[in-house]
């Protein structure tokens, strides 16, 4: 370690660009949560972390840490971070909000409308070679336009899903903890169980919490029309996936479209056995021009705070901030 200068743990490689400024701060520590979790790479010595959305940072990774003044989360949701404990020990954390919401709305939306024109399995049948010629009833799926599209979660990315469905003259109903205005997008607010019995498409976007674990069971399933579609871009866990397969399986609902997945990496494989659902594999934010973006975003949080400021995009409160000490 090069004394006196900060150190910055990254628990994954990311793009070069982000690597790159990240090293303009300080000495970067390419590690691991793992790594962290057993306190290797010299832990009394790192100011900042910089962890990605699967990293779990629990309060035994925290306490392994006694100088880390930030956690910055290459993410929006900090689900995988233990908050409390964080401020507890005077620890911030940052997120990256803003500069992911359009083109994680465009990837709901593409899954939208993948699922509902039967877009993988129609990749799956030309590539098997059993296209033979255009035919009437081949893979028929249902229209999007003029349809009915139920967004559960109204934040910044809900609402973007909303302005799309109202570019295809959508009907849009959306569900929040509060009441929020509806943007630019003529959307009704209701509850989740109307919500879910009048759409044809229900697009998820709400962090994953205690509340929103499992919020979409096997009895909110089977309120569903079962010519509706169901997107998940949010958080793997919001969906009980045992009951979606079912679900799909019996055609009890149409279609699924999904880029998270409740034990990620790990894949169902119920799912995986069905043509009725179109598998992402957690694509949300992935544009170049965004991820770069992230990784400016991280890079502010963590010199705000090494300036002794807090992060531009606080995700905790600390009463007392840790503040750097000199060279160690």
């Amino acid at each position: 370690m090069n004394q006196g200068q900060p150190v910055i743990a990254v628990t994954g490689l990311l793009l070069d660009q982000t690597m790159d400024r990240l090293g303009e701060l300080g000495q970067v520590v390419l590690t691991t949560a793992g790594d962290l979790r057993a306190g290797h790479h010299h832990q009394d010595q790192v100011d900042a972390v910089v962890s990605l959305l699967a990293d779990p940072i629990d309060a035994v990774v925290l306490q392994q840490l006694p100088g880390a003044l930030i956690v910055a989360n290459y993410a929006v949701g900090v689900n995988n971070i233990d908050l409390a404990a964080a401020e507890q020990l005077g620890i911030y954390v940052s997120n990256t909000p803003d500069v992911l919401t359009e083109t994680t709305a465009d990837l709901a939306f593409a899954l939208l409308l993948a699922a509902a024109r039967h877009l993988g399995a129609g990749e799956r049948f030309m590539r098997s070679g059993r296209f033979t010629g255009w035919q009437p009833d081949l893979l028929l799926g249902v229209d999007v336009h003029h349809k009915t599209l139920g967004v559960v979660g109204y934040g910044r990315i809900g609402r973007a899903m909303a302005r799309r469905g109202h570019g295809f003259d959508m009907r849009v109903l959306y569900c929040a903890r509060s009441a929020r205005e509806p943007g630019c997008c003529d959307a009704r607010q209701t509850d989740l169980e109307t919500l879910l019995r009048e759409s044809d498409f229900v697009s998820l976007h709400l962090p994953l919490t205690p509340e929103s674990y499992h919020l979409i069971d096997r009895r909110r399933l089977a309120l569903m029309k079962p010519t509706a579609v169901l997107v998940n871009t949010a958080r793997g866990p919001v969906v009980d996936e045992a009951a979606l397969v079912e679900a799909l399986a019996a055609k009890h609902l149409a279609a699924a479209g999904l880029d998270v997945y409740e034990n990620e990496p790990h894949i169902q494989p119920g799912l995986l056995a069905l043509d009725n659902v179109v598998l992402a594999p957690h694509l949300g934010s992935g544009s170049l021009e965004t991820r770069v973006a992230m990784g400016e975003l991280v890079a502010a949080n963590v010199a705000a705070v090494l300036r002794g400021e807090p992060p531009v995009n606080a995700a905790n409160a600390p009463a007392h901030p840790r503040k750097r000490a000199g060279a160690r």
